[in-house]
């Protein structure tokens, strides 16, 4: 398949710049298994649950990974946090002038990171001090590359769930955003099970496809667990799976770590039902949901969601697909 069978055209003033008013507030586009569609509130979700669900949600924490130094010669130098692998040693991407070598020292505030070398596209970066004190104290929200603002104290609430619990994430799973306390309460009021997992969104969720072949493409690891509660919970129920994280960490077969890729043709075994912001063109995300409810259907429901002007991507609307 090629990669640009999953385009799409997307008027720049839909890309969502800040979250809605409320967490519940956005729209929801219901997108049945036969591809009809119907034009909802969020605030509709729970007429759409009930006792025979099991809604699954991603605990994973934003951490504040994005770090802005400069080298001693003056140098601007970005680290992004991708991972955190010890007391003082994290995987990074980073973002310089010239490739920083092995040696190369970048200076935070009063902290000192030191480049110790090349682990792929990441780094492998030694702190002088804890490296999750030193996110919390100088660390960034990472807002992703088309919210053009610069984080606020808002963004700090509002880019993590209400039930974010886990630290480790470079990135919210977004189809969370929506859910307020009372949001959950409602679902288990209408008999639906909630249950929990975690994975880790690293920055290979969001990295394009470099060929233009989609089989070629290969997704970047990342963590996850999912409690035995949890897999215990999901047995004769119908599975809501709250994000494309969720799916994926619910649909792979290996365990601790995944980079399940799935597009279609991919069989499905476990979830039914998935909640999920939109998505960009041509991402392996579109090729995922594409997966679950056939291409057609997918692109049909985008098409509409723009003339409806829904609000697109992580503080945009939410879809109900069904498989």
């Amino acid at each position: 398949m090629l990669v640009s069978e999953f385009d799409y055209d997307l008027p720049p003033e839909l890309i969502a710049q800040h979250p809605a008013s409320e967490r519940t507030a956005s729209r929801l586009l219901h997108v049945a298994a036969g591809g009809a569609l119907q034009d909802l509130a969020f605030t509709d979700l729970p007429g759409l649950v009930d006792s025979r669900d099991a809604v699954v949600l991603n605990d994973t924490r934003v951490i504040k990974a994005r770090l802005f130094g400069r080298k001693p010669s003056g140098g601007r130098v970005e680290i992004f946090v991708e991972r955190i692998v010890g007391a003082r040693e994290a995987l990074a991407l980073m973002r310089a002038g010239h490739s920083p070598k092995p040696g190369t020292d970048v200076v935070i505030g009063e902290v000192r990171a030191t480049v110790q070398g090349r682990e792929g596209e990441l780094y492998r970066v030694s702190f002088s001090d804890d490296v999750a004190s030193v996110l919390e104290r100088h660390g960034n929200v990472p807002l992703p590359p088309y919210v053009h603002h610069t984080p606020d104290a808002s963004d700090a609430e509002r880019y993590q769930t209400v039930y974010a619990t886990t630290p480790g994430a470079i990135a919210a799973p977004t189809a969370g955003l929506h859910f307020d306390e009372a949001m959950l309460k409602r679902l288990e009021q209408r008999g639906a099970t909630l249950a929990r997992l975690t994975l880790h969104v690293g920055f290979g969720t969001f990295q394009p496809p470099r060929s233009g072949v989609v089989e070629e493409h290969r997704m970047h690891k990342e963590r996850f667990s999912i409690p035995e509660s949890t897999r215990g919970a999901l047995a004769g129920k119908r599975v809501l799976a709250v994000g494309t994280t969720s799916l994926r960490a619910l649909e792979s077969t290996t365990e601790g770590e995944t980079d399940l890729f799935i597009y279609p043709g991919f069989q499905f075994r476990v979830v039914n039902r998935l909640l999920t912001n939109f998505h960009l063109p041509k991402s392996t995300l579109l090729m995922l949901v594409s997966a679950f409810a056939g291409r057609e259907n997918i692109l049909r429901a985008y098409r509409h969601a723009v003339e409806k002007k829904y609000r697109f991507f992580s503080y945009g609307d939410a879809m109900l697909i069904e498989r």
